[in-house]
């Protein structure tokens, strides 16, 4: 009911106790206290503002640190946007209490909702607005294209003679199917199309009801909406004395570096990089602040920005010093700010959180907690604070099954904003496989390159700096991670790794990352006091001449 009144894909969840139902643009939260009929009513008109687009960044600014407006606007919206949905289906009986519509558009709702025109207030099923979380939230998305995406939409690898044979197996109705003939699917059009969605039935020629889309393509979709994206190409591994061998197609190719032969072996691994489904239950947004790491990562101004107007500074600033004569001439005295000055202040940082994901990071401090852990929330909170500085921030994943299966799960792109859905992502990876960490390394640093957008780069590697794979480990493993750290210093991309939770062999990390790119510490809490330096330190290295930074390695 949410995506279909909405006309997107819209998830559902609990509100904290003692909140009122509320949604931050793809979570639809519902007051915990409330009766079931009630949380239908508060998803209804949640859902129902999302798609009359009453919840836009544009009319959200004006409310932000105004509840009383917010609260009239609500009022006065959701009444009109409930009698909207009630005249186009059959949900009249939930819409009684919402009474009648004064406006026609958003806009009259906020113009209304700012006059003094007396408003009565909303019922509490309506919830509220909580216009922060909307002007934070990412923008709504459409359908991938291939660029998004360097994978493959499954499709039905059934003939045509099994597709006929798999039809006529069961001639009884599945309990799935048989939702689809409840009142609520009045339309026997819509009731049609979703029997041959699910593949109960097939569309002959002359038929309507879905003759649009493209039989068998989506046979095996399980999610639909802005969210969802081409699975990966299936993974069949062989036994050909090459383990993680795989059969398929899809995925970049990448060489690897063979220490031994003093040589690359070209398109030598396959990563498939692909977003990570989130799980049907999205808890609220919070991510455990850090007011050390904040203040250190703000004081990290890589580009120059121009203050006009100015008291002093070093060039005079044309259009201040005109403004100032117009002034004097018509008889008023301004203060004479007519320079300019140069900070070295601008936020031109491009940042990816390469988290490793593989099965080595399950071992667990002397608290009992794992390093999983620890590098999940380090990633979570370093994500939401460079964010909330204005950094370029993308959070990936990365783990491998041999040379042929490197997999690159993507938590936040560069595009999103890190809200509940990325922290929803990072809840649900669990470790598994091996570390080829070359691969991944390789992979992060073109999406860093070719989608970050901003003249500085860094890719900030959490790992126990452990790589192995099967016939990829010891010194062949320790080259080949080091010879693509070297790679992308040369194409001037700074890189970095945090080992969190364990302590790992200094000599291997110094072996890969160098002297000056990696740190150790039990919690990112003990690295937050420095964390500017070692940010700084590793975008100087790339600064610093090819031979210096071999020297310190």
């Amino acid at each position: 009911m949410a995506t279909h009144v909405a006309g997107r894909a819209v998830d559902i969840a609990v509100a904290p106790r003692g909140e009122l139902a509320f949604t931050d643009g793809r979570v639809v939260f519902v007051a915990a206290e409330s009766s079931a009929e009630d949380q239908r009513r508060e998803v209804l008109v949640q859902s129902a503002l999302l798609g009359a687009a009453s919840l836009d960044r544009r009319l959200m600014l004006p409310l932000r640190g105004r509840p009383v407006l917010a609260r009239r606007y609500l009022a006065v919206e959701g009444s009109r946007v409930l009698t909207e949905v009630a005249a186009r289906t059959s949900l009249s009986a939930a819409l009684a209490a919402g009474g009648s519509a004064r406006t026609t558009t958003p806009q009259e709702s906020l113009a209304v909702a700012r006059s003094r025109t007396k408003i009565a207030a909303p019922p509490a099923w309506f919830g509220k607005i909580r216009p922060v979380l909307l002007t934070l939230s990412e923008p709504k998305r459409g359908r991938p294209t291939d660029s998004d995406t360097s994978l493959q939409t499954i499709v039905s690898e059934m003939s045509d003679d099994e597709d006929a044979d798999a039809d006529d197996a069961d001639d009884g109705e599945s309990k799935i199917l048989k939702l689809f003939s409840a009142p609520a699917f009045t339309s026997r059009g819509l009731s049609e199309f979703l029997r041959k969605l699910i593949g109960n039935a097939r569309s002959g020629a002359d038929d309507t009801a879905g003759g649009e889309l493209r039989s068998g393509a989506m046979r095996r979709s399980s999610t639909a909406g802005p969210e969802s994206r081409p699975m990966s190409t299936p993974i069949r591994f062989i036994d050909d004395d090459r383990p993680g061998a795989a059969v398929g197609i899809g995925g970049a190719l990448h060489p690897e570096w063979d220490v031994h032969g003093g040589r690359y072996r070209p398109d030598w691994c396959r990563v498939l990089d692909f977003p990570l489904d989130v799980a049907a239950e999205v808890s609220p947004f919070a991510v455990p602040s850090d007011d050390v790491l904040r203040r250190r990562l703000s004081r990290i101004g890589l580009g120059p920005r121009v203050l006009r107007r100015r008291p002093d500074g070093d060039e005079l600033d044309i259009e201040s010093l005109v403004d100032l004569f117009v002034d004097l001439r018509s008889g008023y005295s301004p203060p004479e700010k007519v320079y300019t000055e140069r900070r070295m202040i601008e936020r031109n940082l491009g940042v990816l959180i390469l988290l490793d994901a593989s099965g080595s990071v399950t071992d667990a401090d002397v608290n009992g907690l794992a390093v999983h852990e620890h590098q999940c929330r380090a990633a979570a909170t370093l994500a939401a604070t460079l964010d909330e500085l204005g950094d370029r921030v993308a959070v990936y994943a990365f783990r491998s099954e041999g040379r042929h299966a490197v997999h690159l799960l993507a938590i936040k792109s560069f595009e999103q904003r890190f809200g509940s859905v990325q922290l929803a992502r990072l809840n649900r990876l669990q470790p598994s496989g091996y570390t080829r960490l070359g691969a991944g390394i390789r992979r992060a640093g073109e999406l860093l390159k070719t989608r970050a957008g901003t003249p500085n780069r860094l890719l900030l590697v959490l790992s126990d700096g452990y790589p192995y794979d099967h016939g990829y480990e010891g010194r062949y493993a320790e080259s080949d991670a080091a010879r693509a750290l070297e790679e992308l210093r040369i194409d001037g991309v700074a890189c970095l790794c945090l080992s969190l939770g364990v302590a790992p062999e200094k000599d291997a990390l110094e072996r890969i990352f160098g002297s000056v790119s990696h740190a150790c510490a039990a919690t990112l809490a003990e690295l937050s006091p420095r964390m500017d330096a070692l940010f700084l330190s590793a975008l100087a290295d790339v600064s610093a001449p090819l031979g210096a930074r071999r020297r310190t390695r």
